[in-house]
Order: C-alpha cells, then sequence, then structure tokens
C-alpha cells in the first residue's frame, strides 16, 4: 500500500483556446532574435520592428480596406444632414 502522507496533488489548469484575440504576454523574453534572415516578416515576438516598407504596405493594405465604408459613411452622414436640414427650413 502506498502512503499518502496527508499531501494533496496540485491540479494544474487546462487551458483552451476559445479564439479570442487576447494572449498571454508573460511568456515573452523580450531578448531581440539576430538569427532571422533580412526578408523574412517581423516578429513582434522578438521585438523586432518591422521595415519602412513593410510598414508602409501594412498601412496602405487597411487604407485600401476602409475606404469604401469611409465613403459610404461621409455618404450617409451628408444625407442625414440634407434631410434635416430640409425639415428644419420648411418648418422654421
Amino acid at each position: 500500500m502506498a502512503k499518502d502522507n496527508g499531501k494533496k496533488k496540485k491540479s494544474k489548469p487546462i487551458y483552451y483556446d476559445d479564439g479570442r484575440t487576447i494572449a498571454d504576454m508573460s511568456g515573452l523574453s523580450g531578448l531581440k532574435n539576430h538569427n532571422r534572415e533580412p526578408g523574412d516578416n517581423a516578429d513582434p515576438s522578438f521585438g523586432r520592428r518591422a521595415s519602412f516598407k513593410q510598414q508602409a504596405k501594412t498601412y496602405f493594405a487597411a487604407v485600401k480596406m476602409m475606404f469604401l465604408p469611409m465613403l459610404a459613411m461621409i455618404g450617409a452622414i451628408c444625407i442625414l444632414f440634407l434631410i434635416l436640414y430640409i425639415v428644419l427650413e420648411i418648418a422654421g
């Protein structure tokens, strides 16, 4: 028979990925990885910053993606303003 000695084993928590974008960053050491090739994409977990060309590419891709929704929103605001202007001109 094995002796229990009154000690209980501590259970380790099991983590499940639920698809959230928040991540635990406590395991990063903050050290830079100098073994990467110059053409590789920058990986923020190693503390390396992307090149100016990569930053510009990312910026213009984001602007391109948001251009039509921006125009739609500006159009909706203009139409709403026009409707309110006409209603208030008729009432006043």
